[in-house]
């Protein structure tokens, strides 16, 4: 061994002696208690965590549903100013256009797109908006009855003359001719 190594085995066991010297001894009831309080912090910070993430993941899920919500109506004001005679369905198609756009890489549902589609909806579908001034009236089917084509003007001449009278047989005559409006 050289003198150089003698002197640093002397320095490291003069530093450790002094180490030994500066540290406390505490007694082991004392250290017990830390260590149970460390550890007690540890679950406590685990489950604030758990908690955190829980919290994280349900503000995200009221969040996407919040935006949902927000696009629907959206959807729903264009959708009737616009004049979709058939609102539920017509809006069902748009969200599912808006989202099949959005899955494609497009911006999500701005102005200019919810336009887009709702002019796309009207040129496919034209059964689900008004026909500006046209109005398409229904077949009857050879089991609808029509109804009878007295006029508005003779059942509330009868309303008013049973009234004015208070006679049983106008108001059965009355109670006739609403039947066969309703």
């Amino acid at each position: 061994m050289s003198s150089i190594d003698a002197n640093e085995v002397l320095s490291e066991t003069t530093m450790e002696q002094g180490d030994r010297d500066d540290l406390k001894l505490v007694p082991v009831a004392e250290s017990i208690r830390y260590r149970k309080r460390a550890q007690s912090a540890e679950k406590r910070t685990e489950v604030l965590s758990e908690q955190l993430a829980a919290a994280n993941q349900k503000v995200s899920e009221l969040s996407e549903q919040l935006n949902s919500l927000q696009t629907e109506q959206k959807l729903t004001r264009r959708l009737t100013a616009a004049g979709a005679v058939d609102l539920e369905t017509a809006v069902l198609i748009a969200k599912a256009r808006l989202q099949s756009d959005a899955e494609s890489a497009k911006p999500t549902a701005d102005k200019a797109d919810v336009d887009d589609i709702i002019n796309q909806l009207k040129k496919e579908k034209q059964y689900l908006f008004d026909g500006a001034g046209e109005t398409v009236t229904p077949v009857k089917t050879a089991g609808a009855k029509e109804r009878m084509s007295h006029s508005q003007a003779a059942l509330e001449g009868a309303a008013k003359k049973a009234v004015r009278s208070g006679n049983r047989v106008d108001l059965q005559e009355y109670l006739k001719l609403r039947r066969n409006f309703l």
